[in-house]
């Protein structure tokens, strides 16, 4: 598939905004500390995205209502859904000068993930922060999609190719208005 740029400049993609909050002090912090370790910005991408797949639990997965979907507070109360988390994965790449956008696919309802322009790459290489769990398995990878889910051949599934800047308006606003996880079911859109 190939993936189109909502915007055709490449700044677009290391922007800040409400959601994507790079410059909030605990966003800054937690880059600073995982950019310790690491010997390159793909090594940097690669413990991030472990970090925020890994260290913060999915909602879902873990039976917790409370929604975010601002990257510093999901950084901060340590959960989120597929969109909180892209936002905060985002946010973390972007801190470092890395340009990552955010992109979608429908499975049921809206899925969210990013994609990311390592230095030297050239393209997109699109990741999924969601969270393992038995039968899911995302990877960090360049050169082969590792995501969550794939999109089933004769399904309704489809993998939305627009790479946005800023998160889709619809999924936005259904994260800031719901008030609790099973109020934000309700509300996620279905299709972009």
């Amino acid at each position: 598939m190939e993936l189109i740029q909502q915007n055709p400049e490449l700044a677009a993609y290391l922007a800040v905004d409400e959601a994507i909050d790079h410059e909030h002090p605990l966003v800054r912090e937690t880059a600073g500390r995982l950019r310790t370790d690491a010997a390159d910005a793909y090594a940097y991408a690669k413990a991030v995205f472990e970090f925020v797949r890994d260290t913060i639990p999915h909602s879902h997965d873990a039976g917790d209502m409370r929604v975010t979907w601002r990257a510093s507070d999901v950084l901060e109360q340590r959960t989120g859904i597929c969109h909180a988390k892209a936002h905060a994965l985002t946010a973390l790449l972007r801190a470092e000068g890395i340009p990552t956008a955010l992109c979608y696919q429908r499975l049921g309802v809206v899925h969210g993930l990013v994609a990311v322009q390592l230095p030297g790459q050239g393209r997109w290489s699109r990741q999924d922060p969601r969270g393992n769990k038995p039968g899911v398995d995302a990877q960090f990878s360049l050169d082969v999609e590792r995501l969550a889910f794939s999109v089933q051949p004769g399904s309704n599934d489809v993998d939305y190719p627009v790479l946005y800047a800023a998160p889709h308006p619809a999924v936005l606003q259904a994260l800031q208005t719901a008030s609790d996880r099973e109020s934000l079911w309700l509300q996620l859109p279905t299709e972009l």
